[in-house]
């Protein structure tokens, strides 16, 4: 028997490249997700359950306001990049896919509700820009309101709702936009129009029907109902600082993150150290809970037995973990300065916490409250965990 030539076949194979693909473990999607170095362009894949960095990818631009939404398969994640930047990375394999220049300055984006549509909101130009999720090709453009000779208003607080459709606001004219793209190439945008002055972010309910939108320019939220769109928005926490020395606001207010948890929403107030609490069925205000300072995020443990606030500068080494029953400070955690964002894992037992002026991500145990981990990570911001595949408005 001649071994030369049976072992040549098995050589060739050999000495070919192996794609990305093949060279991929053979491992689920469902416990990875991805950390967000903010001032080097890069980000790193991690596996929750064992609490470890897999893969560290360069070159996504300027990362310094960076998020990112998941594929429905949880395989791809899509950055989006102040700079404009939109990336499309395989997080099962920890390799950049594509990446394109969409806009000048974006500030978030949403997939569509059947995982074919990625919706980029911009300041500039101000809009919002609809691409293939398949291969990042423009889709649709959708400008917002003129508000100046070549100038667009400013797009912020965008979700993915029901039925194929995208929600946002324009921040330089007090509007919310309901765009559908059951029609891709031809969205049907419906307007609504003086909601309030200058919205600077939003949510949408987890069951997709509500879409509150905060207000910077005066205390209080508009509501738009999605089940009913033939009603105008409305006005819920109306007033919520009255009497109330409004202080200076060094970081917006984060709601995307938001929490609800035994009936009530729990929301950051602007400009004041308080979290408001407010029934989740009829929006009005029943409590405001004094924290340690201006919260960014407050955010629902998964079972909703705890909500977790973080804090703006100067007080921004501190993670306070409240009880949702109770309305309690349970404890003030000290994460170190620059702890910005958390994340919990699917099912709540551990959150993330990214402690930016100190190079690291915390992993807390979320009932004793401990830390177990500490991973080394530069200038570490978001953390967005593949859970978020199959979560309306995240």
């Amino acid at each position: 028997m001649n071994i030369r030539k049976l072992l040549l076949p098995l050589l060739l194979l050999l000495a070919l490249p192996i794609h990305a693909e093949e060279a991929c473990q053979p491992r689920g999607t469902g416990d990875l997700g991805i950390i967000i170095e903010r001032e080097t362009g890069s980000l790193q894949v991690v596996n929750t359950t064992q609490r470890k960095s897999l893969a560290r990818l360069e070159g996504l631009g300027d990362l310094s306001h960076a998020s990112a939404v998941f594929s429905r398969d949880a395989r791809h994640a899509y950055i989006f990049g102040r700079d404009g930047g939109l990336t499309k990375v395989d997080v099962l394999c920890g390799k950049l896919v594509k990446r394109i220049m969409q806009g000048g300055n974006s500030i978030g984006g949403a997939i569509s509700q059947d995982g074919s549509l990625i919706a980029v909101s911009n300041y500039e130009p101000g809009g919002v820009k609809i691409f293939s999720a398949e291969d990042l090709s423009l889709v649709a453009d959708i400008p917002a309101t003129p508000i100046a000779e070549g100038k667009n208003s400013k797009t912020v607080g965008l979700v993915d709702a029901p039925g194929q459709r995208f929600v946002f606001s324009l921040y330089d004219t007090g509007e919310i936009w309901l765009a559908d793209l059951r029609q891709p190439d031809k969205p049907a945008i419906q307007k609504f129009t003086d909601i309030g002055v200058q919205p600077y972010d939003a949510l949408i309910t987890p069951d997709g029907r509500y879409y509150i939108a905060g207000l910077f320019g005066e205390d209080g939220l508009a509501l738009l109902d999605l089940w009913h769109t033939d009603n105008k928005p409305q006005r819920i926490l109306d007033h919520y600082g009255k009497g109330e020395e409004a202080l200076p606001v060094y970081k917006m207010p984060h709601l995307e993150g938001w929490a609800v948890a035994g009936g009530r929403a729990f929301l950051p107030a602007v400009g004041h150290h308080e979290v408001l609490v407010a029934d989740a069925r009829d929006w009005q205000q029943q409590a405001k809970i004094k924290v340690h300072g201006q919260p960014v995020f407050v955010m629902a443990r998964p079972d909703g037995r705890q909500l977790w606030v973080n804090f703006a500068f100067p007080d921004n080494d501190a993670i306070q973990v409240i009880d949702a029953e109770t309305l309690q400070i349970i404890k003030t955690l000290k994460p170190g300065k620059g702890a910005l964002h958390m994340e919990f894992t699917p099912r709540g037992e551990h959150v993330w916490v990214s402690v930016r002026d100190e190079d690291k991500v915390l992993v807390y145990d979320t009932e004793t409250l401990e830390p177990l981990t500490e991973l080394p990570v530069k200038k570490p911001s978001g953390i967005f965990f593949t859970s978020r595949a199959h979560q309306t408005g995240l």
